[in-house]
């Protein structure tokens, strides 16, 4: 398993653990005390390293590449999934998913961004950074939940929305500001979880929802570090500090009123345990759809409008 520059010294212990086993098992040879204070020290070892992360190294963990995508979460947690391709303008975006599925006999729309796990399929999915016929399917899929009475369930992962010049072209700030529109009174119940990066205009365009949650190593942010180190300090190794200044974790966001709840994750992170990452994916999902789904149209409008409207507002 990849690892990052703070976790070094935790590798380096479980290899240790490793090759012990190993030759225990091939010399028989009773080491089992030896290999228990290792093991009690790897433990050790990463409740202390994962209970004291930086806000740099939560986006570090974000963008693990072996951290869940939106098809991973998909394929563990739902059934019937159907997915809905084109914005029926321009063309199909394979950055941004959308389809139909079931998670626990609840029928769903459901909407992700889609990074890849090599160069191939991330030059294919554009590294999740989704064109303006990405944001047209998403909305296009809402509008359909809309009619069909279905709740959205919406995955966030992205750097941003891709600023290249066909996209701009193609009206990429248009499409991204009509999401930001059409969300806002959309009549079905809508959830979205930043499950990674949640970057700028490209993770605000499909989240404008009625619960906005965020993975405890996700982070959601208006830029990423290195762009704001770039900008303020004109040295994108400042990044660290930038983190720190963005305020942009879950906790630092939930204490802000900017999101409705932290989404636990397996020590270490969601790559490490995807299943049981799925699981509080799931748990969370249930939870908030149960609550949602309660309210009449009316009041459920109401609510979300109060939710954005109250945000930025001393107290």
């Amino acid at each position: 398993m990849a690892g990052l520059d703070f976790e070094k010294p935790i590798a380096e212990l479980e290899k240790k653990i490793q090759e012990l086993r190993k030759f225990v098992s091939e010399k028989k040879i009773d080491l089992t005390s030896e290999v228990k204070r290792l093991e009690d020290k790897l433990e050790y070892l990463k409740k202390e390293t994962y209970g004291n992360l930086t806000a740099w190294q939560r986006v570090q963990l974000a963008r693990h590449p072996q951290r869940p995508y939106t098809l991973d979460y998909i394929n563990m947690l739902m059934t019937d999934f159907l997915e809905i391709h084109g914005d029926r303008l321009f063309g199909d975006d394979k950055a941004m998913i959308t389809g139909y599925a079931k998670i626990d006999g609840q029928k769903i729309a459901i909407i992700g961004h889609q990074k890849g796990r090599d160069t191939k399929e991330n030059l294919k999915r554009n590294f999740g950074c989704a064109h303006p016929e990405g944001y047209r399917k998403a909305l296009r899929m809402m509008q359909m939940a809309e009619e069909f009475g279905r709740p959205v369930v919406i995955f966030i992962d992205t750097p941003g929305a891709y600023p290249g010049i066909g996209a701009e072209e193609r009206g990429q700030s248009q499409a991204i500001a009509l999401n930001l529109r059409e969300m806002a009174r959309i009549t079905t119940p809508i959830v979205s979880i930043v499950i990674g990066e949640g970057g700028s205009g490209g993770a605000l365009g499909v989240g404008v929802a009625d619960r906005v949650l965020v993975m405890e190593n996700a982070y959601y942010s208006v830029i990423s570090p290195e762009g704001c180190a770039a900008i303020l300090w004109k040295n994108g190794a400042k990044a660290p500090e930038a983190a720190e200044a963005l305020k942009l974790t879950a906790q630092d966001l939930l204490s802000r009123g900017i999101i409705d709840g932290i989404v636990p994750e397996p020590l270490g992170g969601a790559h490490r345990d995807p299943e049981r990452a799925a699981a509080g994916i799931r748990e969370a999902i249930n939870k908030n759809l149960k609550e949602l789904l309660a309210l009449n149209e009316e009041d459920l409008l109401a609510q979300r409008y109060q939710k954005f409207r109250s945000m930025g507002v001393s107290k």
